[in-house]
């Protein structure tokens, strides 16, 4: 079958040293780029890392330090890759939890632009996992009647992953689907945004979780101990968690996200006078810097956020609760 397609939909998967989105790089990148009039544009970069692979990787996906020699880095071919993917929608097998942000990753560690804006993401893997639950190669096989071969080869993973959504289109279209709410809706169709929708109900921002849409659209967090609140409630009663997260070891892209909530939160405190309190200070966050020592950290700390009580809106003298909050707030 033909997708019906509005714009390019690139399928893509990378081979990498590991799992760890922050740490780990991309070896392999392979994107199949089906295009509105059915054709199909396929392209594949070996990559050189950097960083040595682990045998544990080698061994999955079959690519060793010796097979990368020579081969480009990252920051070599990265506006090559941005630019193919420049005009599509992107689509993979479990491509919203791993593969967007591991590349996005990349993009920003090199300083390459690249927008997520304005995308639809089809991850195929959640099609599969919410209408039947099983991996990409029984995947390809209850869909296409096949055996994949040379699974973790990164052009046969996202060929098959492309042949598998159109199998899941012909399979599930017009079929009813049950959320947890009990609505029922027919949300396979062929259409990227339907899929887009359907392959992200739990809404991230950030792709790699620690951000998420609540059921409003506004952002709130969905770990540690401000999960489930909204992200500009803890920035207003403990502003200091921003800064903790832009120089804790989180991904980049998460990082961007986050600047950018900051960034309109202290707007609209800017705008609002009424709504500031003494307990937020709106200085600007600086960038991350080398602290030798732990106990500095806390000093520095203590000391921007007792400004910003002495700094509150009616000018009050700091008093014996401020200082109390202040030793709850930075007690070990």
């Amino acid at each position: 079958m033909k997708l019906n397609l509005r714009r390019p939909l690139a399928f893509f998967d990378l081979e990498t040293t590991g799992i760890n989105i922050s740490a780990d790089r991309i070896v392999e990148i392979s994107i199949l780029k089906a295009l509105p009039n059915g054709d199909e544009e396929v392209k594949t970069w070996k990559v050189n890392p950097g960083i040595p692979i682990p045998l544990e990787s080698s061994l999955i996906h079959g690519i060793y330090d010796k097979d990368i020699e020579g081969a480009p880095t990252f920051k070599e071919i990265g506006a090559e890759v941005a630019a193919f993917l420049e005009d599509a929608d992107l689509a993979g097998y479990n491509s919203n939890k791993f593969d967007i942000p591991l590349i996005m990753e990349e993009f920003l560690r090199n300083n390459i632009s690249f927008d997520l804006e304005g995308r639809s993401f089809v991850d195929v893997q959640n099609i599969f996992h919410q209408m039947e639950q099983r991996t990409l190669k029984a995947a390809y096989k209850f869909y296409c009647d096949s055996s994949l071969e040379n699974a973790h080869s990164a052009e046969a993973d996202v060929r098959a992953t492309y042949e598998v959504l159109k199998a899941q289109i012909e399979r599930y279209e017009g079929q009813s689907w049950e959320n947890k709410k009990g609505e029922v809706s027919t949300p396979v169709q062929n259409d990227v945004q339907a899929l887009h929708e359907f392959t992200n109900l739990t809404r991230p921002v950030d792709f790699a979780g620690r951000l998420v849409f609540d059921e409003n659209g506004v952002e709130v967090f969905s770990f540690g101990k401000h999960k489930g609140k909204a992200v500009e409630d803890v920035f207003g009663i403990e502003p200091s968690y921003y800064s903790w997260m832009m120089q804790g070891d989180f991904p980049l892209y998460t990082k961007r996200c986050l600047e950018k909530i900051w960034a309109r939160w202290r707007a609209n405190m800017q705008s609002s006078p009424s709504q500031q309190t003494s307990s937020a200070p709106l200085g600007k966050i600086v960038p991350k810097t080398k602290v030798t020592a732990a106990s500095d950290k806390h000093q520095q700390q203590q000391k921007k956020t007792t400004q910003g009580y002495s700094k509150n809106k009616k000018g009050q003298p700091i008093t014996a609760d401020m200082l109390v909050n202040l030793q709850e707030k930075f007690k070990k």
